[in-house]
């Protein structure tokens, strides 16, 4: 193996253009693969730039950097010198298990449960900048991470759907969930609320959602439902765009999923109901600006939670995705 590594920019099918960036930027080693060591040295002379291009492209893929357990994604993660955002401390409703302190699985939820896009943990007050996902196993079939640009995807409902798009931005959305009193690993959205308030009474629980403005009301079974303060539809990015971020689509689509109405699980932030059509054209636009990875075992990629959504495509067979969160 060799330890100076040449990077080409290649394409894959399905790849976008935005504002004359490729959507995902993708990357691989010209020639002989490199070894972990190499792959590691050429990320430290290179993980500023690439943290530039993330923000610019909205995600890249790294694909042939011979990168095969969880603990070379891990040191392959942590050579970007990002603030580790772990799993436990998280508010996600996903159940993930642990593999390092920075990785962890993707999500638990059945493969045949189609996980909506959306900007991750856009419907807590703290929410990571940066995202990164392993493939340590491709699906047999399906199971493509989908990403979609939400700079393109704002810009796009202005001009379809302004009203809606003027009240996201006017006044913020609401979110609310149920949570069950014990981990449901079949669920898209089944972590407990003693694992997400990291509480094990229910005074414990009432105390952190009281820190965080969090409303709530017990249910009869020992769940939980709570509802978050007022947060924002839309983030300015520093290119001088503006991301439609937040967890819109996840929440009117796969929420209601889960059995509960959509007007149930997100309002404005004034209480009022979104238009179920308006949202609907956000669906369509975001499926239409969408791309899937098409992973392959060893492949990272790296997506700035900021510019872009993600999400999961059902699949058969076996899938082994890892993940870790970045301030």
């Amino acid at each position: 193996m060799t330890d100076v590594i040449t990077i080409a920019t290649i394409q894959v099918p399905g790849q976008q253009q935005y504002q004359g960036t490729i959507f995902p930027l993708v990357l691989e080693p010209v020639g002989e693969a490199p070894d972990l060591d190499a792959t590691i040295n050429w990320l430290g002379g290179q993980a500023s730039i690439l943290k530039d291009q993330a923000a610019s492209h909205g995600a890249i893929l790294f694909r042939g950097f011979s990168l095969q357990t969880d603990r070379d994604f891990d040191r392959f993660i942590t050579t970007f010198e990002l603030e580790n955002f772990p799993y436990r401390k998280s508010l996600s409703n996903a159940v993930r298990i642990n593999r390092t302190e920075r990785v962890f699985t993707a999500n638990e939820s059945p493969p045949e449960v189609n996980i909506y896009l959306h900007h991750e943990l856009a419907q807590t007050p703290f929410y990571p900048s940066h995202l990164f996902f392993f493939c340590e196993k491709p699906a047999g079939s399906g199971g493509a991470t989908s990403l979609c640009r939400s700079d393109e995807l704002w810009s796009r409902l202005e001009e379809v759907e302004p009203e809606f798009a003027a009240a996201c931005r006017g006044r913020g959305l609401l979110y609310s969930s149920t949570m069950p009193a014990e981990d449901d690993p079949d669920s898209g959205m089944g972590r407990s609320w003693q694992s997400t308030f990291r509480a094990e009474t229910r005074e414990g629980a009432e105390q952190r959602m009281g820190e965080l403005d969090y409303s709530w009301q017990w249910l009869a079974d020992g769940g939980l439902r709570a509802t978050t303060p007022v947060l924002p539809a839309v983030r300015e990015l520093d290119t001088g765009r503006t991301s439609f971020f937040n967890q819109l689509i996840a929440a009117y689509q796969g929420w209601s999923a889960e059995g509960v109405s959509p007007d149930e699980s997100i309002t404005f932030g004034d209480g009022s109901r979104l238009d179920g059509a308006a949202v609907q054209t956000a669906v369509e636009i975001a499926e239409s600006l969408s791309f899937d990875i098409p992973w392959q075992q060893g492949d990272v990629a790296l997506v700035n939670n900021y510019v872009c959504m993600h999400g999961r495509r059902t699949f058969q067979g076996e899938r082994k995705i890892l993940a870790s969160l970045a301030r």
